[in-house]
């Protein structure tokens, strides 16, 4: 029996469906000799390509499959230029559709390569990792990386549907399952504090997986993040409380080499900092950053980066020059008012970001 949670966004509406087992593509119009072409990483082609290639087929579509390299360094230029040949090549017009198989890159790389195709193609998201169930297959953020910086070139573009089939994260391997935890924690910090208190409760099910806890924890985190996404489609205003702890995460992971650190990995490092640095500027209450911080430890997450990471803050302060966030020059946070409730756009003194960093990095 699967959960769906509706996206209202007037004719850009959309379904995101969270089961077991799931029929694919269920918004898609299956007339015989119509096109799809399913993106998918060397990884997740290899587990699950073939099978839901053939479920495709089975319907009359006709499928090709494009395999792309694992790793956060595909989403580049290059790549897109790649997925655009591919696209020609499978004859793909604005009737045909491109499907996502896969984590946070592959969405991120072939939802840019929709909106950008023949000015737009129709979008479906498989995502296959938790990260992508609750946090990137939903909203429709796409984009991809500059040397510069992480997502600088993109486009809002909403896919048609989104199909969470939590048997796919049987095969994901534990890292990137405890990677996906962070974006869960950060639905309690910036919104729902009875969800963090649950999820408090049930750490030792939650890292097994138990399916009846994931299938709850993954439609309350899309539920929340359809939400606010139905309020601010854009990011022009309250969709950025998303981004707690994204500004120092997004540092971490361009110093330490796009692959060192897995994306929820670096947003837990910055998630603590934005904790810390909450109770030094907003005034959130020190028992509730350490309960932030408490989870994060408990679910396995890293707080701080390794020694010998050389994660030094006039490193990461340059990388944060680059972040979309940053106004002349200027960083600015989200960062928490209290369990629930977070303030964005804030500026903070630069001796006072150097000093946390110190603290949380020791």
């Amino acid at each position: 029996m699967a959960t769906t949670i509706d996206v209202k966004l007037g004719e850009r509406s959309y379904p995101i469906h969270i089961g077991r087992s799931l029929p694919l593509a269920l918004m898609l119009d299956a007339k015989p000799g119509a096109r799809v072409l399913m993106v998918a990483d060397s990884n997740v082609d290899a587990l699950h390509g073939e099978s839901c290639q053939k479920s495709l087929s089975a319907r009359g579509l006709e499928v090709m499959r494009a395999v792309i390299p694992a790793g956060e360094s595909t989403k580049s230029l290059q790549w897109v230029d790649f997925l655009y040949n591919k696209a020609a090549e499978a004859g793909l017009d604005r009737s045909g559709v491109i499907l996502a198989l896969g984590g946070g890159m592959t969405g991120d790389l072939a939802g840019f390569v929709a909106a950008t195709y023949l000015r737009g193609v129709r979008f479906i998201q498989v995502p296959t990792s938790l990260l992508a169930m609750v946090d990137s297959s939903v909203g429709g953020k796409t984009g991809i990386n500059l040397e510069q910086g992480k997502n600088l070139v993109g486009a809002f573009y909403q896919p048609i549907e989104v199909d969470a089939d939590l048997d796919l994260l049987k095969t994901l391997p534990r890292r990137e399952y405890v990677s996906g935890l962070a974006e869960v924690v950060k639905y309690g910090v910036i919104w729902d504090a009875s969800f963090l208190h649950l999820l408090e409760k049930h750490v030792p099910e939650l890292l097994n997986r138990d399916p009846a806890l994931l299938e709850k924890v993954v439609a309350r985190c899309c539920q929340i993040k359809a939400e606010v996404v139905a309020m601010d489609e854009r990011e022009i205003g309250p969709r950025a409380i998303l981004n707690f702890g994204h500004t120092l995460g997004h540092a971490v992971e361009k110093v330490g080499g796009y692959g060192r650190w897995l994306h929820g990995e670096a947003v837990s490092i910055g998630m603590h900092y934005a904790a810390r640095l909450s109770t030094r500027v907003k005034g959130f209450p020190a028992a509730d950053a350490d309960a932030v911080v408490g989870l994060l430890r408990m679910l396995g997450l890293p707080l701080r980066p390794e020694a010998g990471d050389m994660m030094e803050w006039p490193a990461l302060r340059e990388a944060m020059m680059s972040d979309k966030k940053t106004l002349k020059k200027r960083p600015r946070f989200v960062l928490a008012a209290k369990l629930g409730a977070v303030v964005t756009g804030c500026e903070v003194d630069e001796q006072v970001l150097a000093e946390t960093w110190h603290v949380c990095s020791k």
